[in-house]
């Protein structure tokens, strides 16, 4: 298809400009050695395009077993959808250490889910 020139059509999102209000926090993972179960946890939010617009995909991981603790699938960009993953895996599989999120700007209201308190 490059070498076409040509190109699927499809309604694409634009997430790389983050909100001027969201604040940068220091990656504080860098180092540090994931071993045992619940002891660091991922999130991750992403879109999947459908024939009539685009699905949000969340999905709550632990690093060290790469398990997928729950996952929610919406049609809005809510920030419900998010929080109830986050509070079925705890329910499911507490305690944890740490619960690690991306800082991409497509992330909904994530001051929310960075205040959660577990």
């Amino acid at each position: 298809m490059g070498k076409m020139g040509i190109a699927a059509i499809y309604r694409k999102r634009n997430t790389s400009a983050p909100h001027p209000r969201h604040l940068v926090y220091p990656y504080l993972l860098k180092n540090l050695t994931i071993d045992p179960p619940n002891h660091v946890w991922a999130t991750d939010i992403t879109y999947i395009p459908m024939r009539r617009g685009l699905v949000d995909l969340v999905a709550i991981l632990d690093w060290a077993t790469r398990k997928v603790l729950a996952h929610r699938v919406s049609i809005s960009m809510t920030m419900d959808f998010c929080v109830e993953a986050l509070e079925e895996a705890i329910a499911r599989y507490r305690p944890l250490e740490i619960f690690n999120t991306e800082q991409g700007s497509h992330l909904p209201d994530k001051e929310v889910v960075f205040g959660f308190h577990l």
